[in-house]
């Protein structure tokens, strides 16, 4: 039978409290969801503490004290240590709690975690979320979600609270199959607009005059719209960082691999954020592609403000 979450009543685990997993948990908290967190570095769940939430030292320790565990962090390998490790989230799950993964992670790893998971009585689901810090904040995230569709459709109020755009995808796995697609059509869109930019720029035009202009006809895009303003301001902060867009790229090729699927322009846009890595902007936002860009052609970057 599937679970039953109600504010008030439902005790809420999280694991990984970064630049999104915070905004994340934080609308459950304010939504009246008790809260138990573990984050590698405690002080980044200071926030969370704030709003009542209780710190755990491990991840087995929120889900022993929670009804449903949501993890979100930055690798496969981070997926595993805190759902199948050790001191992982399945170590203290009872029968008929639910692990909920928000990572972008492998697809082969969502259905071993739900096969471990199904083994000892605990429901899993993958459901990685698109749009970055901005989208984390505003609750406003799409989410792709992976898992049995009874367990899925419980879930549902509380991914309300996080995100404006849930769709089941299928069984364990398809959210992460579905996230995959979304970084393949980011990847090669995002070279788009940052050659535009520089086009732009070279051509001598104004760039906020500029994209009055292209942003909303047939060139338009959720990168363009909400990137490009970053980039003409010069403020390459993460939303989402460099580095785990190449985990998430790199995973998207293996998987092309597998299926024995050319993928050209994908190879091409992780090739060019090598580029990115080797310039030590990896931890800066996947929009830091323009300064690698800009480089080749030997143009220094200024924010519009210092024209």
């Amino acid at each position: 039978m599937a679970p039953e979450f109600t504010p008030g009543k439902t005790r809420i685990g999280w694991i990984g409290t970064g630049v999104m997993g915070k905004s994340m948990c934080g609308h459950l908290i304010a939504a009246g969801y008790s809260a138990v967190v573990f984050n590698r570095s405690p002080e980044k769940a200071a926030a969370l503490v704030q709003m009542g939430a209780v710190l755990a030292e491990s991840p087995a320790a929120v889900a022993a004290a929670s009804d449903v565990v949501f993890s979100i962090v930055g690798y496969p390998s981070d997926v595993r240590e805190v759902i199948l490790g050790a001191r992982g989230a399945l170590q203290g799950a009872k029968p008929g709690t639910v692990v909920v993964d928000m990572t972008t992670s492998e697809p082969a790893l969502a259905v071993e975690i739900a096969e471990r998971a199904r083994a000892q009585g605990v429901h899993a689901v993958d459901a990685p979320v698109s749009g970055g810090d901005v989208g984390a904040r505003e609750a406003r995230l799409s989410i792709m979600v992976g898992g049995e569709k009874e367990v899925v459709q419980a879930l549902w109020p509380l991914f309300e609270k996080m995100g404006k755009t849930i769709v089941h995808q299928g069984p364990p796995g398809a959210g992460q199959h579905a996230k995959m697609t979304n970084q393949v059509l980011i990847a090669s869109n995002m070279i788009g607009v940052c050659e535009a930019l520089l086009y732009a720029t070279k051509a001598g035009l104004d760039l906020e005059t500029v994209l009055q202009s292209v942003s909303s006809g047939a060139a338009g895009s959720w990168s363009l719209s909400n990137l490009a303003p970053r980039m003409i301001a010069g403020n390459f902060e993460p939303g989402f960082f460099v580095e785990h867009f190449l985990k998430d790229m790199g995973i998207a090729l293996a998987e092309a691999r597998r299926m024995k699927l050319a993928l050209p322009g994908l190879a091409l846009a992780e090739q060019l954020y090598r580029a990115v890595e080797a310039q030590g902007l990896a931890r800066k936002g996947t929009h830091a592609l323009l300064l690698a860009l800009a480089s080749l052609s030997a143009i220094e970057w200024k924010p519009v403000n210092q024209a």
